[in-house]
């Protein structure tokens, strides 16, 4: 039996309806990504597509990595050239632009190659990985991310009373000049923080780890959004996680996520976070290895 990735499920949600969906997928015979536009701390947009500058991001490098990965693929070489290609395209227009509005992305993907499979990622977005033994980990390429981010959204919702109060995250003068001050230190040798964006170097920092997968394994890959059922609520273990999704599918994995941001905790006062409702993307696989 040949090696493969086998797409079973998948979904993809903007937080808002009113906004665009700044997240992006994709999948081939040699991978599966899950690709997270970060939410934009500019005064405007500057690229006049895809509605906004993390979704015309995320778009590029989901287009770019599902025409141009194979098995064989240097996964670092593929995003450098993407990366070369949009920051040429974004500067071309856009000369003095302040790097905190610069887009970029979080990435995860699985890549299969001819010794096994991998997981390949930049920033918050992961993968769940259960075995046929019932066993499961996590994989992300930043593991203290999330709890980075809850201690300063709790700062923020202590300071405003709760997420929609002030106009949000970047209708709070500190907490805008906080964000901004962190994405200008992004993809610096000094932070120690890489995205995908327009910072070729990034591509030198892409994490890394082989998968050891026995006869059989189904895997979530994901943005911050749906992993927020784990990490953020605790509805689920990393083993609950996916063998719900393979059991039920993803939808109502979606609904019960939105029913905890918008019904249970609207404001961020029990589970703090930055935005009410985030956009999400989740892909269910199946990984079946060489026989």
């Amino acid at each position: 039996m040949t090696a493969r990735i086998t797409l079973l499920d998948s979904i993809s949600d903007p937080g808002n309806p009113a906004k665009p969906n700044d997240d992006s997928f994709g999948c081939n015979e040699s991978c599966a990504f899950v690709i997270d536009g970060a939410t934009g701390l500019g005064d405007r947009q500057y690229m006049d597509v895809a509605g906004s500058d993390a979704a015309w991001i995320a778009q590029h490098f989901a287009r770019g990595f599902e025409d141009q990965i194979t098995r064989e693929s240097s996964i670092s070489e593929v995003a450098r050239g993407l990366s070369v290609a949009a920051r040429a395209a974004f500067l071309r227009h856009n000369e003095n632009v302040p790097r905190y509005a610069w887009p970029l992305t979080a990435f995860a993907m699985l890549h299969q190659t001819r010794d096994g499979f991998y997981f390949i990622g930049l920033g918050d977005s992961s993968v769940f990985l259960l075995q046929e033994d019932g066993s499961a980990t996590m994989h992300m390429a930043i593991p203290g991310a999330y709890q980075y981010e809850q201690n300063q959204a709790r700062k923020h919702i202590a300071r405003t009373g709760g997420i929609t109060k002030e106009g949000g995250a970047l209708g709070n003068t500190e907490t805008l000049a906080l964000l901004r001050q962190h994405r200008e230190r992004q993809n610096t040798p000094e932070s120690g923080v890489w995205t995908l964006g327009l910072v070729p170097e990034a591509a030198d920092h892409l994490i890394s780890e082989r998968l050891d997968v026995g006869r059989k394994a189904h895997a979530i890959v994901c943005s911050d959004g749906l992993s927020d059922l784990a990490v953020l609520y605790a509805a689920y273990d990393s083993a609950g996680l996916v063998r719900t999704a393979r059991d039920k599918g993803l939808r109502p994995m979606l609904d019960e996520l939105r029913h905890f941001e918008r019904e249970i905790d609207p404001e961020g006062l029990r589970y703090p976070r930055y935005k009410q409702s985030d956009d999400t993307t989740a892909l269910l696989v199946e990984l079946t290895p060489d026989a």
